[in-house]
């Protein structure tokens, strides 16, 4: 049986808006979970999970992670995990990042983004008081509706993660590392229109592991993470910038501007100038 994959958990997964987040508690699902999340990931989406009360186990991957309030995990997408807590006493800040958002996340942050890392222990440590201020700030914004902060408090977020990590005996880290560094180098070189078999020479597997990896990671085949990629900062440079339809194609590494209308409108169920249209008149 496959590992569920979710939008919010309990929630079909489902096409994501490009820089969606989306923050809550935990025992805001209580009814649907009472305490026990089973195995599952989103595929693209990162979660970072604060937790402010009680304890239990957390699951990452194979790992079984024992844990008692504070404590932070920040899980990418497309890695397996779960937990199970007493619900009456435990409670965490949930943010959920679409992968569109956290490029300039990443920029200002010192949090490595390709593999999970949760961070236990060291209770005393004041950096934990800093950091539930920071959560607590970026659930009010969200629930304000002052979308234009949550980045940066994500960014701060992921800076003291990355500080806790760093100082304390409680961190743990892993995660499907092919997967990770498929990601990593299609972020690199998707442009590049490389084959997938420069894909699989650089990271020096086989067709085979690579295809399974991409495929529990991230619920795509290889060449549709690639192409999933192309999608992605197309939307972007369509959203974000003045630039032509074909100025966009030529930098996404497509030479044939017809050729990226076509690839785009099969994916979108529009041609890129007419997505770009709508997208610029629907409602805020």
């Amino acid at each position: 049986m496959a590992v569920p994959s979710f939008f919010i958990y309990g929630e079909p997964d489902k096409p994501l808006d490009i820089g969606f987040m989306h923050v809550e508690t935990i025992m805001e699902r209580r009814q649907i979970h009472n305490g026990h999340v089973d195995a599952h990931k989103h595929d693209r989406m990162a979660q970072i999970t604060f937790w402010t009360s009680g304890g239990g186990t957390y699951f990452i991957e194979d790992r079984r992670l024992d844990f008692i309030a504070p404590a932070v995990s920040f899980i990418p997408s497309g890695v397996v995990h779960g937990f199970s807590v007493a619900p009456d006493a435990s409670d965490a800040l949930v943010a959920s990042i679409a992968d569109s958002a956290l490029p300039p996340i990443r920029m200002l942050s010192a949090l490595g983004f390709d593999g999970p890392v949760m961070v236990r222990g060291q209770a005393g440590n004041p950096a934990w008081s800093r950091l539930r201020h920071i959560m607590e700030r970026l659930h009010e914004d969200y629930r304000q509706g002052l979308s234009t902060s949550l980045s940066a408090l994500v960014a701060v977020v992921t800076n003291d993660i990355a500080n806790l990590a760093s100082t304390g005996s409680g961190a743990a880290r892993g995660g499907n590392e092919l997967a990770q560094a498929f990601r990593r180098l299609v972020d690199g070189h998707y442009r590049e229109n490389w084959p997938v078999e420069h894909y699989v020479a650089a990271l020096g597997t086989t067709p085979h592991l690579l295809a399974k990896a991409c495929r529990e990671a991230y619920g795509l085949s290889v060449k549709a993470f690639i192409d999933e990629r192309r999608l992605l900062e197309a939307k972007r440079l369509l959203l974000f910038t003045v630039r032509s339809v074909e100025d966009v194609a030529y930098e996404i590494g497509f030479r044939d501007p017809a050729y990226f209308s076509r690839f785009f409108r099969a994916r979108i169920g529009q041609p890129p100038g007419e997505w770009r249209a709508g997208q610029a008149n629907r409602p805020a």
